[in-house]
């Protein structure tokens, strides 16, 4: 009996040695946290743009847009982000025919057009500082700030995330990971073009209006 129970015992040890737990990841539940965190961003720049609506108008006495923008130097950081937009597309299209090099020359494009925008904005920042039109000077220029430089900040946080999936795609290569990362950089990306379309619709053609 003894060694029964002796058996039964190492049989038990056994099986609980092989017992593995399987961590459960849903299909596609990464890109869906993604979109819910987009949507969240949405409501962001859709309260942004409403105080705009609100104090767009609101100039204390001071500068206007009409008197502060100038479109030819925006639209050229627009054609930048654009541009960008579409090397970005590119890098996707390597990374589904897992050419890493490929992929990663686009992503460098993709990172020096995303430079270039940021370094005409700051410019603008700046020249509009040295002028004395800072954000303080008036609920027009409050609600600009906050607006243009919330997006500033959002291609800010874009750049560093492509500089990282650099590295990691020259580390790992196109791994089933590193393409869903990819994956939501590209969406991402996306967005803050669209929303960059918007503020230049919204924010300076129509500031240059009378």
């Amino acid at each position: 009996m003894s060694e029964i129970n002796a058996t039964a015992g190492g049989v038990a040890a056994d099986n609980s040695s092989r017992y593995f737990v399987r961590e459960h990841h849903p299909e596609n539940g990464t890109l869906l946290g993604f979109w819910i965190y987009l949507m969240s961003d949405c409501l962001i720049f859709a309260c942004l743009f409403v105080g705009y609506a609100v104090l767009g108008r609101n100039y204390a006495g001071g500068p206007t847009g009409a008197e502060l923008f100038e479109l030819p130097i925006v639209a050229l950081n627009t054609a930048f982000l654009l541009v960008s937009s579409i090397t970005y597309g590119f890098a996707m299209l390597s990374a589904q025919k897992k050419n890493v090099k490929a992929t990663q020359l686009w992503l460098v494009v993709t990172g020096i057009f995303g430079a270039c925008f940021l370094g005409l904005e700051l410019t603008e920042f700046a020249t509009l500082i040295h002028e004395g039109a800072g954000p303080w000077r008036s609920g027009f220029l409050t609600s600009f700030f906050s607006l243009v430089g919330t997006h500033g900040l959002h291609v800010t946080f874009g750049i560093v995330w492509l500089v990282t999936l650099l590295f990691q795609l020259g580390k790992h290569g196109i791994t089933p990971e590193n393409y869903r990362r990819l994956a939501c950089l590209s969406m991402f990306w996306h967005f803050l073009d669209v929303v960059w379309i918007g503020v230049f619709t919204y924010v300076y053609l129509m500031g240059v209006l009378p």
